[in-house]
């Protein structure tokens, strides 16, 4: 009985879902098209190229509304289920409201690992094609050439300090290199490297007109001036400076790992980067955490109007929730809060309200 008890459940949800998620797909494209067909056609995009746009946009908006597309389909088959007396047949057959909507958070945990994989793999290549579409293939601009720098100001591992003019990817070359160590201790400089340029062999440099200089106590203590050397003084790699410029929504997980390693060690600040980081974990999670707010109203015994009430709190509730989450994220983006914090803390903190109305569901 309690496998049946749990097909129908599940059967229910499904199907509430995917009517739901359809009206959000449709009303939010609408808008989409709306908002940027006049755009797209200034720029002299064709009819394949704009419904392209637009069909790209769908991972994405799948993400975003995922939370509020499972919230809405449980607030309305929870209301259904109070409304014909289900929830009144579940539990005078010896089953509580808890145990029959086990299956839902297993669902839930499922639809949150599914939108994890979406946001890591269909989304980053999604809203990188869609990028390269609108730019390169409709308004005809060139694409970003992230292979040629200038004036990068980088920090190493060991309080090294480095400038360079100019970095060419294509070549693998520097020019025009200064490298300054400091002893943090005494606040002292103590080398000094200038190079007119470098090339990258595949292991090391090959520095051009080096002058190396060390100091200790104030004063220079060696000096010495190589035409050419391949001493290991330059503790990069080319790959440090090839810097993506991709919207973090672009990036999957590792690659945004990647670079904020590389903010890092050019001196930037990564907290947008590192609360985005984050974000790609406990924003799907979110999925998981809005059913503790709808199963409450298959267990209130009330009439009509007062599931009504009930039905209210619960989408305000995770309204409040996702407010609560922009609002996080963007003071982590601002250095207000550690960027761990601001995007785990709503999870946390809306999680112990769940697990209060849960405990709250009548038996």
């Amino acid at each position: 009985m309690r496998r049946l008890m749990d097909r129908y459940i599940l059967g229910e949800f499904l199907r509430t879902y995917v009517i739901i998620f359809l009206s959000f797909a449709a009303v939010f494209i609408v808008i989409d098209v709306v908002d940027n067909l006049p755009k797209l056609l200034r720029a002299g995009a064709s009819v394949d190229l704009a419904m392209l746009y637009f069909l790209l946009r769908l991972p994405y908006l799948i993400v975003l509304t995922s939370p509020v597309t499972v919230l809405l389909t449980g607030l309305f088959m929870m209301n259904n289920l109070a409304k014909h007396n289900e929830s009144v047949a579940i539990r005078a057959a010896g089953v509580s409201i808890k145990r029959a909507m086990l299956p839902l958070f297993a669902l839930g945990l499922m639809i949150s690992g599914a939108v994890a994989v979406m946001g890591e793999y269909l989304l980053p290549y999604a809203e990188s094609e869609r990028n390269v579409l609108y730019n390169v293939k409709i308004k005809g601009e060139q694409p970003d050439d992230q292979m040629l720098k200038a004036r990068i100001n980088y920090r190493g591992k060991e309080n090294d300090f480095y400038y360079f003019g100019f970095f060419d990817g294509y070549k693998n070359t520097l020019r025009i290199i200064d490298l300054t160590k400091i002893d943090f201790e005494t606040g002292e400089i103590t080398e000094r490297l200038t190079a007119s340029s470098a090339s990258w062999n595949g292991t090391g440099w090959e520095l051009q007109e080096c002058d190396i200089r060390r100091f200790s106590g104030g004063r220079q203590v060696f000096a010495r001036y190589y035409p050419k050397t391949s001493i290991p003084v330059l503790n990069v790699e080319p790959q440090d400076f090839i810097r993506i410029t991709k919207k973090t929504l672009a990036l999957n997980f590792m690659e945004l790992r990647d670079y904020i390693a590389r903010l890092q060690r050019l001196g930037d600040d990564a907290s947008k980067e590192i609360v985005d980081l984050h974000m790609k974990i406990s924003f799907p999670l979110t999925n998981l955490i809005v059913i503790f707010f709808f199963i409450p109203i298959a267990t209130a015994n009330v009439r009509s109007k007062g599931r009504g009430w009930v039905f209210m709190l619960g989408l305000v509730v995770c309204f409040a929730y996702l407010i609560v989450v922009q609002i996080s994220q963007s003071l982590g983006y601002n250095g207000i809060i550690p960027p761990i914090w601001a995007a785990w803390a709503p999870n946390l903190a809306f999680t112990l309200i769940g697990l209060v109305f849960l405990k709250k569901a009548e038996i």
